[in-house]
């Protein structure tokens, strides 16, 4: 697996793949010349934690202070490195600068007698001596990937970011501008920008340049912020805001407004001009009633303010506490400065604006990316110049040959029309389809938590229509007079659905196998969440969710996709590849169990939260069928503590299943692939070293000794794919299984793109593989074939999925970690409690998924 001389991180490419007909690809990427040099690491200290833009200025200034030193632009993170052309004549290895900022936008120098600048200090001390041509030799297939590497290419990148970043606002890796912004309600206003990132590929580097969306505050005064936040612009008419952000705004409203507002900069024009201070908390009581001690008598906020010089007009508002003296400002004074990214989740009621702003299909993608190259003026670029770099944007974005895999047939039951299915651009359709083992409902029950739209008419609509189309898929329906119970959605939902099944169970002397829950449209999220506990973890009885606008008057192919996910929740499976689609599947010599893994982080912002960990494994000798475990550990730790334990109870379950069900001689699978979610490609060597012997561990536990395959699927990368010559589908994308393995792969190791999915909306994104490690030895083909074909057996859609179901699988199971808790739960932790003792907390209120469940494909 590794040669002499050069190693990979994970397993060496053992070839190119060749199956498949050939398509011409463009890739959002620009060859990059860098000539062999050595580049100067700097280590950029200052004692105070400011702002990178700020920084960022203080490292300008210093350079134009003192010409004689740096003769050559540094290229500078905004933190703690710098990157010099040329060895900085510091006279040593470090040296200190102090420097203050010269005023901005015209402003004036400090009064005679008034407060003097402000002095920063910046000290630099040479960290390292960068030999670029390590990353020329790793490019031509001569180095091995180590840290040196990577410290080059983070130089690079930190190279060709300077110029965009000293313009405008930026992320670590993404730059924005204000051109085409668009407010959204809720405080929000989303702009476009551009994400650069230099990356290795086989005989060259090249530039990975892609659109990027970001969300910002709304700019302007910060009473119009407020207001919009909560959707309440119209306040601003006949000044009405000023009851409303004011002490009579619950506790509720104001402690999320504060988080909302917490860490936003602002400023105070009519007192201290354009700087800028960071929001710390919002007040309780107004700017009239808040009182201190102002040269030897108490004053209110709102009276220091008028004795100042400014007048505050809406005294009873409420007023914000900036910087870390506390200083109290009422809310009309201070304004919001543009640009300012919001470093937290989108909600989700504002998902589809995102989704809407950030769409774009492949050309129109592209066009946008060419259109960056030319703002972006790498030519022009002083820093660029000054190491030596070019990028050669004037001839358009790389061109590659791909290839199209051929699509997996999928089969049905025998007894259906068309039992052999060959998917067209991605999807195919249940019209004359039998599912391959449909399951048997004796009795089910309707709880409707909509009862406006849901009367006696619909409701014998919907179920005669929802036998129909599960009957039309070979569920056996031996019930067609459901018991029908209205609930209450202010009501205790586990409660309700409680007395729903004893009652059902009186009528029906058995307990009901199924439960269709119809929600109302908006506001169902926590029903939903409330539903999923009392099935998976309380109960242990399957749970079908339908939204009351949806399946009222609905067609019988939705009722044939909904009979999809019923069937399997219900321990059916509705289709497999067919054998000679996947020869790595179907060679009884050698089984193979199949399994997934991810771990699914807090969302920004939420301290003290948990991870939540799945892992999910095939238990049928086609793949097909799956079951899943799951925990949680502590906040944003990527790789997963309990996985021997994981893996363990995932092949007990599958080797329990193939000796029960498929009357297997041999239970134990020969070969165990594994695909993992959810890490970067700097934590590929800590899953082979952390990960990888805890797979092995649970194998030896049991004693078996299957040959391990492991695999890394990254959905999160900037790599996007433009058909040429006309040959994309009908939205503009490359047809479902186009996959690239040269280009813009690695030089080393064994990876590829494979956009496995038809396109949708917008431009569609290609997955990222990466072996990590191979006992079997798979050719290119046969393992990029098996991660093709397992994009096709997601049992909830008739269209193949951008990633391996599995994978897929494991990225729901995890996102449905909070239903392991009783509905509301909550944990009143202090910031100041530690990240460990919070988990254990969690760890005691979580709750395991009922052993009924646990055999089924509950999540699907």
């Amino acid at each position: 697996m590794r040669r002499r001389h050069v190693d990979a991180v994970g397993v060496k490419r053992p070839g190119h793949g060749t199956v498949g007909r050939p398509i011409d690809i463009q890739v959002n990427c620009y060859p990059i010349d860098a000539p062999n040099i050595t580049v100067y690491q700097y280590d950029a200290l200052d004692p105070d934690k400011l702002p990178a833009r700020v920084n960022m200025e203080i490292m300008r200034q210093v350079e134009q202070d003192n010409p004689d030193i740096f003769t050559k632009s540094m290229a500078y993170d905004g933190r703690k490195i710098a990157y010099s052309a040329i060895d900085l004549p510091l006279g040593g290895t470090s040296r200190t600068f102090d420097v203050s900022l010269a005023p901005k936008n015209g402003g004036t120098a400090p009064k005679p007698g008034g407060r003097p600048p402000r002095v920063y200090r910046l000290r630099l001390t040479q960290a390292a001596r960068i030999n670029t041509d390590v990353l020329h030799r790793y490019v031509a297939g001569q180095q091995s990937l180590d840290t040196a590497i990577s410290t080059g290419l983070a130089a690079y990148n930190t190279i060709i970011r300077m110029e965009p970043n000293m313009r405008y606002p930026f992320n670590v890796r993404s730059f924005f501008t204000p051109d085409g912004s668009r407010q959204i309600g809720g405080g929000i206003e989303l702009w476009r920008g551009f994400f650069q990132s230099i990356r290795p590929g086989p005989g060259r580097l090249f530039l990975n340049l892609d659109i990027a969306s970001c969300m910002m505050y709304r700019p302007g005064s910060l009473v119009e912020l407020c207001l919009d936040f909560f959707e309440r612009m119209d306040l601003m008419r006949d000044n009405g805001f000023r009851n409303f952000l004011s002490p009579s705004m619950n506790a509720r409203d104001r402690l999320r407004l504060q988080k909302f507002l917490m860490n936003l900069r602002v400023t105070v024009p009519a007192t201290t001009g354009d700087k800028k201070r960071p929001i710390r908390k919002i007040s309780e009581r107004g700017a009239s009633d808040i009182t201190f001690e102002y040269q030897g008598r108490n004053v209110t906020v709102a009276q220091y303010f008028g004795l100042t010089g400014t007048q505050v007009r809406f005294p009873q508002m409420l007023c914000v506490e900036l910087g870390s003296g506390g200083a109290l400002v009422p809310i009309e004074l201070c304004q919001v400065p543009a640009g300012q990214i919001m470093k937290k989740q989108l909600p989700s009621d504002k998902t589809k604006d995102m989704v809407a702003f950030a769409t774009q299909k492949p050309f129109e993608r592209f066009r946008s990316i060419e259109a960056g190259a030319r703002l972006l003026q790498y030519g022009q670029s002083t820093y660029i110049r000054d190491f030596g770099m070019s990028i050669n944007t004037a001839d358009g974005p790389l061109s590659f040959k791909g290839r199209i895999l051929p699509t997996p047939q999928l089969q049905y039951s025998p007894r259906s029309k068309e039992p052999t299915v060959v998917p067209r651009d991605g999807k195919w359709n249940m019209a004359g389809k039998m599912l391959v083992n449909p399951v048997t409902i004796n009795h089910w029950l309707i709880v409707t938590f909509e009862s406006r739209r849901f009367r006696d008419q619909a409701q014998q609509d919907l179920v005669r229509n929802l036998v129909s189309g599960f009957r039309s898929t070979g569920i056996v329906m031996e019930d067609d007079r459901p018991v029908i119970r209205p609930a209450n959605p202010q009501g205790n939902i586990v409660d309700q659905l409680r007395q729903a099944g004893q009652f059902s169970y009186q009528q029906k002397k058995s307990a009901p196998q199924l439960i269709v829950i119809i929600l109302p449209d908006f506001g169902n999220t926590d029903i939903y969440t409330a539903v999923k506990h009392f099935g998976d973890v309380a109960q242990g009885v399957a749970t079908q969710c339908l939204k009351v606008g949806k399946c009222v008057g609905a067609n019988i192919q939705y009722w044939a996709n909904v009979a999809l996910k019923a069937n399997v929740k219900l321990g059916g499976i509705n289709c497999t590849p067919a054998p000679r689609a996947v020869p790595l599947l179907s060679d009884p010599a050698n089984p193979v169990i199949i399994m997934g893994a991810d771990v699914q982080h807090p969302a920004p912002g939420a301290e003290n939260r948990p991870s939540f960990t799945a892992v999910v494994g095939s238990v049928d000798s086609m793949a097909s069928k799956y079951v899943a475990t799951s925990n949680l550990q502590v906040g944003r730790q990527e790789l997963i503590d309990d996985l021997q334990a994981m893996t363990k109870e995932i092949l007990t379950q599958h080797m329990g299943y193939r000796k029960a069900r498929e009357k297997a001689a041999n239970p134990a699978p020969k070969k165990l692939i594994f695909f993992r979610d959810g890490v970067s490609e700097g934590q590929f060597d800590q899953v082979l070293e952390h990960e990888l012997p805890l797979i092995r561990a649970a194998c030896v536990e049991l004693g078996i000794r299957p040959q391990i395959t492991l695999l890394v699927v990254i959905k999160r990368h900037h790599i996007r794919l433009n058909p040429l010559n006309n040959a994309g589908d009908r939205t503009g994308n490359c047809p479902a299984g186009t996959i690239l393995d040269t280009g813009v792969t690695s030089p080393v190791e064994f990876d590829w793109y494979l956009q496995s999915h038809g396109g949708l909306l917008g431009t569609s994104r290609p997955a990222h593989y990466e072996v990590l490690y191979d006992d079997s030895r798979f050719s290119a083909d046969a393992i990029q074939g098996l991660s093709f074909a397992l994009c096709h057996v997601y049992a909830r859609a008739t269209r193949s999925v951008s990633i391996p179901a599995p994978v897929y699988y494991a990225d729901i199971v995890c996102a449905r970690g909070k239903h392991h808790f009783e509905p509301g739960f909550a944990v009143n932790l202090s910031d100041t409690i530690s990240q460990v003792t919070s988990v254990d907390a969690y760890k005691q209120a979580y709750r395991e998924i009922h052993p009924q469940q646990k055999k089924m494909m509950f999540f699907s």
